[in-house]
């Protein structure tokens, strides 16, 4: 298996080189990654709430689970999915600011769109595709997000390792990391939200070698099973190793 600290170097190098933004018109849907990568940076843009840029992100994975992606603009439904998660989470994003941040995020070299037939027709367009999201995805589309699980299992590491252990590594941080980049990957749909919350934890402890008190070296990872008692060792590793996958994905960008 692959060096779970890799994973952080890797991290490291992409912050220290100089990215480049990316032309999204110019790459192929690569298993949705491509799509949610738009939504972060849109969501980023539109300030949205972390959990509705998930939301968004679940929904797009779930609507592209059940159609031909070849049939749909992949960036047409990710804002739609933007537009319908602000209403699910009862986050104020404007249609006007999603289809301004859309557009100019695919045409970096443009100006802010005018109002005019081509602003109504992507108006029009996204209501459009939000509709079809809804009926595509039986309006069922309430979240259960791994978020909640992993405040909870953070709050309660934080009280064994105690204070001065637990300042000494970015564990918090480091775990929302994993739990936002993982939402770029279809494969969080396979999972329990509470089984992804413990991975990302045991990944984030693996990183930065921290060992837990009152355990064994080689059962640091049990840790888990007081919170989550149906998971099993290799389920959990598996996983670790599709949230590692993102990174490999993300090499291609």
């Amino acid at each position: 298996m692959k060096d779970v600290i890799d994973v952080m170097e890797l991290q490291k190098e992409k912050q220290r080189g100089k990215q480049q933004p990316l032309d999204y018109r110019k790459l192929e849907f690569n298993g949705g990654f491509t799509p949610a990568r738009f939504i972060f940076e849109c969501g980023i843009k539109l300030r949205a709430q972390p959990l509705t840029i998930a939301t968004a992100t679940v929904l797009m994975h779930r609507f592209f689970k059940e159609v031909d992606q070849a049939n749909y603009d992949c960036y047409l439904i990710a804002s739609s999915t933007l537009y319908l998660a602000g209403k699910i989470k009862d986050d104020s994003l404007k249609i006007r600011d999603i289809i301004n941040v859309s557009y100019s995020t695919l045409h970096r070299s443009n100006g802010p769109l005018e109002i005019g037939d081509e602003f109504w027709n992507m108006r029009d367009a996204i209501v459009q595709a939000e509709l079809l999201i809804m009926r595509i995805l039986k309006f069922e589309v309430t979240i259960t997000h791994p978020h909640k699980y992993l405040l909870h299992y953070l709050r309660s590491l934080e009280g064994l390792l105690g204070k001065e252990q637990w300042s000494k590594f970015p564990i918090a941080r480091g775990s929302a990391a994993f739990l936002q980049d993982f939402h770029h990957d279809p494969s969080i749909l396979d999972y329990d939200p509470k089984h992804i919350a413990a991975a990302c934890i045991t990944l984030t402890l693996q990183c930065y070698g921290v060992s837990l008190p009152l355990m064994e070296d080689t059962d640091d990872e049990t840790w888990y099973t007081v919170f989550v008692k149906d998971l099993q060792r290799d389920k959990h590793w598996e996983i670790m190793e599709k949230i590692m996958e993102v990174y490999t994905k993300d090499e291609e960008f």
